[in-house]
């Protein structure tokens, strides 16, 4: 039985986004547990789609005693704030020193974390743990699929496993992986071989769903070489909005022998250079997405369109009205949207009840270029407290908090209703309308917003997808965005330009 550190710090970074996390982000969580300390850690995330979930269950299962440091997550957003991450990674390092003699430490990470001071947030917790354990201790690690993978990150680690779906429905099992990869070094005795290679272009979010090709048949391929070669792969196609040296994509590898690690990251690497005219997105104005709606969706089939570039699952703030406008130009009946993100509205529906008319300015307040809030009357429908449990194959098991709810029905248009929420958190799971008495099958037109994790829970209800570029932060082409630090030569979106210094 070995005696092995529990911990997490969790956040996306999009250095382009309005806001930064701060402190209350991570006690908030963003549909995430808040800050977890101790023993509470196990409590907060037991039986949810978690990696620290899965980690903490494979690691009892071996017989393993765990002692518990720090667990936090934020909703994503602009860089973390020098404070906030002092108070966390600090945190974790005070309980790893504090906790005496370890034989191994699990850390639950994302893997695209900016902050105030550093643009690489998980090599510098992973150089503190490593301060803390010191060498020979090993110290495995999970990431987000979205991970901006660094070789600092792997210098401090002696194992790093990622996520191999997007919509993210492996994240508990990939903290498993990474238990069973820590397990079998602690037999080992030894530090394992790495290699690690990156590639020459970002690829857009939403062309990252593992639903869909290229991906799916990558991360086949990456799951036929792993059990060809016996090397623990992982790609990472990256977070594209973080202007970084190090972001974008990376495949890399653990094994034995040194040989047999590089030769299996080359291959996979080469495998995903030349899929790179495959991760080209076609995108949509709002209105020509409504149109094509309105032409395929009925109740019980709706079509989603996709509201990519305020996702709150990317750093979008998840109240930008573009696609809110077009659905009430279009007169459009049977129109759900959400979950929009205005707490002031929330409050100012539960204080005139249920079946009230009101008139609000609705969100438009994130300083986007192009965005204003929609001012307007508004039929109060439903309430809730925003207190429920997720159910699809994304969320399951979180147990939401996010505020007051309410369900508006448009004045202008009563057949499009806004699903409002108080917190951040993108609409990626069908309980967050439920909870508010609306069934999504029911709609004939469903406007998310979210990138693509909404595909887990939505997709068996849908008539068709289409991914919207409606004003948002969250910028659906990486090309797009007005780029100072990255790597020079790195193309911008698949067969596109160049970055350039200057």
């Amino acid at each position: 039985m070995a005696r092995i550190a529990i911990g997490g710090f969790q956040h996306e970074t999009n250095t382009f986004a309005p806001a930064r996390a701060d402190y209350a982000a991570f006690e908030a969580g963003g549909g995430w547990p808040g800050v977890q300390a101790g023993e509470a850690i196990f409590s907060a995330v037991e039986g949810a789609n978690i990696p620290a979930a899965g980690a903490i269950e494979a690691l009892r299962a071996r017989g393993h005693r765990l002692v518990p440091t720090v667990w936090a997550a934020a909703s994503p957003s602009g860089p973390v704030t020098a404070h906030a991450f002092e108070r966390i990674a600090g945190g974790i390092a005070e309980r790893l020193t504090a906790a005496g003699p370890l034989d191994g430490v699990y850390l639950d990470l994302h893997g695209a974390m900016v902050t105030d001071r550093y643009d690489d947030g998980e090599a510098e917790l992973l150089r503190r743990v490593r301060h803390a354990v010191g060498p020979g201790v090993p110290v495995v690690a999970s990431l987000d699929l979205h991970a901006n993978v660094s070789r600092s990150m792997l210098a401090f680690a002696d194992g790093l496993v990622a996520y191999r779906t997007y919509p993210h429905v492996d994240m508990a099992e990939t903290g498993a992986r990474a238990a069973r990869l820590l397990d079998a070094l602690l037999a080992e005795g030894r530090r394992p071989a790495h290699a690690y290679a990156t590639l020459d272009y970002l690829v857009p979010i939403p062309s990252q769903c593992t639903l869909a090709e290229p991906a799916r048949r990558l991360y086949a391929e990456l799951a036929a070489l792993e059990a060809r070669t016996g090397v623990t792969l992982s790609f990472t196609p990256g977070f594209p909005m973080a202007d970084v040296p190090d972001c974008g994509m990376a495949v890399f590898g653990i094994g034995r022998e040194v040989a047999a690690v590089e030769r299996a990251v080359e291959r996979l690497r080469a495998v995903v250079s030349d899929a790179e005219s495959e991760f080209a997105l076609e995108l949509y104005a709002p209105r020509e997405a409504v149109r094509r709606a309105l032409a395929r969706g009925a109740p019980g089939a709706p079509v989603v369109l996709a509201d990519t570039q305020d996702n709150p699952g990317a750093g979008g703030n998840g109240d930008t009205t573009g696609l809110l406008r077009a659905l009430v130009a279009a007169r459009t009946d049977g129109a759900l949207l959400g979950l929009f993100v205005d707490p002031a509205a929330a409050r100012a529906a539960h204080a005139a009840g249920a079946g009230a008319r009101i008139r609000l300015a609705l969100g438009g307040r994130s300083g986007v270029a192009g965005d204003a809030p929609y001012e307007s009357g508004f039929t109060v429908e439903r309430l809730g407290d925003g207190r429920f449990v997720c159910t699809g194959p994304m969320f399951r098991g979180f147990r939401m908090d996010l505020g007051p709810m309410a369900l508006l029905a448009c004045a202008e248009a009563p057949g499009v209703r806004v699903a409002v929420c108080s917190r951040k958190c993108q609409a990626a799971d069908r309980e967050m309308f439920r909870h508010l008495g609306v069934e999504p099958a029911a709609a004939r037109i469903l406007a998310l917003k979210s990138s693509v994790h909404f595909r887990a829970d939505f997709a068996p209800i849908a008539a068709d997808v289409l991914v919207v570029k409606a004003p948002g932060p969250a910028l659906a082409d990486p090309a797009e965005f007005a780029w100072t630090r990255l790597r020079p030569g790195l193309r911008l979106r698949p067969m596109g330009p160049a970055y350039a210094p200057g």
